[in-house]
């Protein structure tokens, strides 16, 4: 194991700095939603909902995850790397992310919802994730 380039203040503040909402992939996909002619029918991080959805529109009883591929292990190139420096820790970390999400999707759907999962690598290419999302919302 390689040593931290980092002091522990400047790693707490780099990691601080990571965001959980509104990131760029998130972003791509309102603008899409938005695109769409959906802008004004969903609601934001439903806090009240399993797993937390990116988007949730209540009316059509759909639910919208947008993934970052590293976080959530992802089978693309970006979230097939694994991290040189205490990789025990983050391979355990990424399982329990899996294993979180898969509980919420299940539940979800138990629960009458439908559920896309957005893949930050899917956020790359917009007029396939423009058909993706319309395909999703429009059934």
């Amino acid at each position: 194991m390689r040593a931290d380039i980092f002091d522990s203040d400047k790693r707490s503040a780099i990691m601080r700095a990571v965001k959980s909402r509104d990131t760029g992939p998130e972003r791509a996909v309102r603008s899409a939603v938005r695109a769409l002619g959906y802008a004004r029918r969903y609601r934001l991080n439903g806090a009240q909902l399993p797993g937390k959805p990116d988007l949730v529109f209540t009316s059509l009883g759909k639910v919208v995850f947008v993934h970052g591929c590293f976080w959530h292990g992802h089978d693309c190139k970006r979230g097939a790397r694994q991290p040189k420096d205490n990789s025990d820790y983050w391979r355990a970390k990424i399982e329990r992310n899996v294993a979180r999400d898969n509980t919420s999707l299940a539940a979800l759907s138990a629960s009458g919802w439908s559920v896309l999962v957005i893949w930050e690598c899917e956020t790359r290419d917009a007029s396939a994730l423009s058909r993706k999302l319309e395909l999703f919302l429009a059934s």
